[in-house]
């Protein structure tokens, strides 16, 4: 955890699911405190920017969109566009096709990077659902969370059973020593289950990625990423799971599943919350732990 947490971002904050930005109306979210607005311009680009009017700062994700800019509920004032018009700067961002990404330079205080560190993902054609949730911890609770592989099997029978730890993380010259490897079973239901392998590795310090190397849905891949939100009204911080499942298959039955994308995601990401109500139960109490002292 302590390499993972070290590794550069590029100032780079995951804080969407791709298909949530839109072109019809404005949405609003925040990331480390900074208020944003986001969404797409005609072409489709995805646009990302300060989520305050710069004229009285009213928020602009209670405004309209009008020829690919938002126009400000209150006075009518536009914004939009990469010129600084009006005091307003869009943020760089980054649409990877699964999710969205914005760079936050102020807050990461990296060197930048004119893109992200989207992590590989499986080849052709997939099928992704994208599940969001929210605990009051901190991203390396979140991430610490995910680097405990030997709780899955116990802390959430019904999703994961005969699970092994087949190799530790190690510092070598060599970065596939830098992982885990686990041959566990994917519960569908009753008795039934999927064996696999799977790694899980940290290509950024805020992010985890399970892919499964050997066994149905060869590599499908489980990007977590923590994105800070800032703190609530006690003062305790706050982050949100953005949890992406990108899932591939040779079978033919799997472009049968494809089609049957918009039925399949509500389940996926059921699945997704329901494995993360627990964990952020325990990512939360190992912040609490560490905000004492203990």
């Amino acid at each position: 955890m302590k390499r993972a947490t070290a590794r550069p971002s590029g100032n780079w904050f995951v804080f969407a699911a791709s298909r949530d930005i839109r072109a019809d109306r404005p949405t609003g979210t925040t990331v480390a405190g900074t208020e944003l607005v986001a969404w797409r311009q005609t072409d489709g680009e995805l646009r990302v920017g300060p989520g305050a009017c710069p004229h009285l700062g009213a928020p602009l994700a209670l405004g309209k969109i009008e020829h690919g800019q938002v126009v400000c509920r209150w006075h009518g004032m536009s914004v939009g566009d990469d010129h600084g018009r009006n005091g307003w700067l869009a943020y760089p961002s980054h649409d990877d096709g699964v999710l969205c990404w914005v760079r936050l330079d102020r807050v990461g205080r990296e060197e930048p990077t004119a893109l992200p560190p989207v992590p590989q993902r499986p080849p052709g054609k997939q099928l992704d659902a994208v599940a969001v949730m929210t605990g009051r911890c901190e991203p390396v609770d979140i991430v610490a969370n995910r680097l405990d592989p030997w709780h899955g099997a116990w802390f959430h029978p019904y999703s994961f059973s005969d699970l092994r730890v087949l190799q530790t993380p190690a510092e070598t010259d060599d970065p596939a020593d830098d992982r885990f490897l686990v041959d566990v079973t994917f519960r569908l239901g009753g008795p039934i289950g999927v064996p696999v392998r799977a790694e899980f590795t940290c290509p950024g310090p805020r992010t985890v990625v399970m892919r499964i190397l050997e066994g149905e849905g060869e590599g499908s891949v489980v990007e977590t990423h923590a994105t800070p939100l800032g703190a609530d009204r006690d003062g305790v911080p706050r982050t949100a799971v953005i949890e992406a499942t990108i899932a591939a298959s040779d079978r033919p039955g799997f472009q049968v599943a494809r089609r049957a994308a918009p039925l399949l995601r509500p389940a996926m990401k059921w699945a997704a919350a329901r494995l993360w109500k627990d964990d952020l139960a325990y990512a939360e109490r190992r912040y609490q732990l560490r905000s004492q002292g203990r």
